[in-house]
């Protein structure tokens, strides 16, 4: 896929992953969206590692493809960048 279509995926997917994961990220709205775009990329390359297609196009499978990654990327980020109470 294009680069243009990868950053129209991740637009959706970080809008979508904003919500699914609760809290708020070290960016806001943008770096979600940045985490997005990152996380649509690596759900299509894990999806593919299993064997499967991938993102393939502006389809459903790829959608939840680019979905999945970014939630997974969010939350790890979310993790990591939590403050630590005392």
């Amino acid at each position: 896929m294009g680069i243009l279509s990868w950053i129209v995926f991740g637009l959706i997917a970080g809008a979508v992953a904003k919500f699914l994961v609760p809290g708020e990220g070290p960016g806001g709205i943008l770096g979600d969206i940045i985490v997005g775009i990152i996380g649509a990329v690596i759900g299509g390359f894990v999806y593919g590692f299993f064997g499967h297609a991938g993102v393939t196009g502006f389809n459903l499978g790829s959608v939840v493809c680019a979905v999945l990654g970014a939630v997974i990327l969010l939350a790890i980020i979310r993790a990591i960048t939590r403050p630590r109470t005392a």
